[in-house]
């Protein structure tokens, strides 16, 4: 069982780093801006990462983890922030090359004005709990320089690709949370969180997704401009 967070991350893994090579989304053809994205969110994730985790808002069972540590970040937790971010960064990727009709483009601009300002709000009631009062600021931040500062013309394209990977991101979340297993991979404190979960996932942990795949493709759309 020690390995089963590292089988998790090389399970995401391992999908979409085989299907990079499809003629039609040569996926592997975009490293060279995906992986500058990864490095920029990962400067904002991992010492977010290091601090909830050094003031107990999460922490790690050590029977799911081999125990190679950076900081106070096992080896698999820093994995996670590679393996994730490419495997959602494949299907937004697939989704702009498969799915010609821009489904949410009608829709897309009121739905994230009204998802960030709730954000914002939520994030203001609760602050006295360390994880919605930063994850759901941040997201929502976010979310309104897309729109209104960066105007980014993909952006219903990318709401439809966090759309779809809510699935596979949280068949996966819900094994590391403790769906299936005896105890959990990783643990939340009651006291740091809404307590509002989707069977064991913390819904905050929704929003976490939206904010690291956010920072991703907006750094991504940025270095494939700069790399073109």
């Amino acid at each position: 069982m020690k390995f089963l967070y590292l089988a998790l991350d090389l399970f995401s893994l391992l999908g979409p780093l085989a299907l990079s090579f499809d003629k039609r989304v040569a996926f592997h053809k975009r490293w060279k801006a995906l992986f500058p994205a990864i490095f920029v969110m990962i400067l904002i994730f991992i010492p977010w990462d290091i601090l909830k985790t050094a003031k107990g808002v999460w922490g790690f069972n050590p029977d799911y983890i081999l125990g190679i540590y950076f900081f106070n970040l096992p080896l698999e937790e820093c994995l996670f922030f590679i393996c994730i971010p490419y495997a959602c960064v494949f299907i937004y990727e697939c989704l702009n090359s498969y799915v010609k009709r821009d489904v949410l483009q009608a829709i897309h601009r009121p739905l994230l004005i009204f998802l960030a300002l709730f954000l914002l709000l939520l994030g203001f009631t609760f602050h006295s709990r360390w994880y919605p009062a930063f994850t759901f600021p941040y997201a929502a931040a976010l979310l309104l320089l897309m729109l209104f500062v960066f105007r980014v013309p993909y952006l219903s394209r990318f709401f439809l690709a966090y759309l779809v990977t809510l699935l596979p991101f949280l068949l996966v979340n819900g094994i590391l949370t403790g769906s299936l297993l005896p105890a959990p991979v990783v643990w939340y404190s009651s006291e740091q969180i809404l307590n509002i979960r989707i069977i064991t996932i913390p819904i905050e942990d929704t929003i976490y997704n939206l904010g690291m795949l956010a920072t991703t493709v907006l750094g991504y759309e940025y270095f494939k401009k700069r790399f073109a």
